[in-house]
């Protein structure tokens, strides 16, 4: 059987508190009526230039949808599109304070086909030392950071203090980017987008030379900037999740056919979709496939 990575996906609720404790709930169903990811999923992430307008004109109906997959993240869930996707491993990506490494290392414990990383929990960084020496010891493979959500940018001196602790382990972070939104109604002033722009995470990798950084989404909408801004880093890689075909080409040629990794961000994106668009972008050329689908993301982490 091929081995598939997918270098960006979630469980448990990383939107709310207490989040670890959805993943193992046992048969979660997605409630949302009406989903727009979906209609997008039909062509493979293909927008015809219309993503951004779509996605800000039916922002709430976005964030609905975002919020009824995120309920989904189950460690059952996970492992049933896996299999359905024939992705054999998938990492999985904490956002503290409401999903830890803790509640992921559990769930890799009971499915060796999750792979977890470690967060940082910005309200505790006295301890973030010891953290991610505890964190390495019981198996974390790399960081994530999520500016948005986390609320903090990725040129605060708070993410350079857990960047630098991280560094030496010489493991990937990837980093959310890209504009987005999480939350509606009352809950409006939660957002961040403006921490999702690209012109933060350039002067975040030309900071950190010596750190593997992986561009979370290659910038969503933003793409075109994450190409211009970011490659020509030799420490930058990007991960294919919510692009087309034809971005992921684009990506392709950027940085390189070493530096693309497949990634859905499920359950956010369906994993079927993200397999099925890099496989059209490698247009039959099977090794070129194998590299964006598995022996990238195995070089990356250090797996034979």
């Amino acid at each position: 059987m091929q081995t598939i990575i997918d270098f960006h996906s979630h469980l448990g609720d990383i939107l709310y508190p207490g989040g670890g404790g959805l993943i193992e709930k046992r048969g979660v169903k997605k409630k949302s009526w009406f989903d727009p990811i979906t209609l997008g999923q039909l062509t493979l992430n293909r927008h015809f230039g219309l993503g951004k307008i779509q996605h800000r004109l039916f922002s709430s109906w976005f964030v609905k949808a975002e919020q009824a997959r995120n309920a989904t993240a189950t460690r059952e869930n996970a492992r049933l599109t896996m299999d359905k996707s024939g992705v054999t491993h998938t990492v999985c990506m904490p956002i503290p304070p409401y999903v830890e490494f803790s509640d992921l290392r559990k769930a890799s414990e009971k499915d060796s086909g999750l792979i977890p990383f470690t967060g940082v929990n910005f309200d505790h960084l006295n301890k973030l030392e010891s953290q991610f020496a505890e964190d390495i010891k019981l198996g974390a493979k790399g960081l994530k950071l999520h500016p948005i959500i986390q609320k903090i940018s990725l040129t605060d001196e708070r993410m350079a203090y857990a960047i630098k602790a991280f560094s030496k382990y010489e493991l990937p972070i990837l980093f959310h980017a890209g504009i987005s939104y999480y939350y509606i109604g009352k809950e409006q002033s939660r957002n961040s987008p403006e921490n999702g722009n690209i012109d933060d995470a350039i002067r975040m990798v030309r900071r950190f030379p010596a750190v593997k950084f992986v561009v979370g989404h290659a910038g969503m909408f933003e793409i075109a900037q994450v190409i211009r801004g970011l490659k020509d880093f030799s420490n930058v890689w990007v991960d294919t999740s919510f692009q087309s075909p034809g971005s992921i080409r684009k990506l392709i040629k950027a940085f390189g056919e070493d530096k693309v990794l497949f990634a859905s961000d499920w359950p956010f994106g369906s994993r079927d979709v993200a397999v099925k668009a890099v496989q059209k972008a490698c247009g039959g050329d099977h090794q070129l496939q194998r590299k964006l689908l598995s022996e990238n993301a195995a070089n990356l982490l250090g797996f034979k």
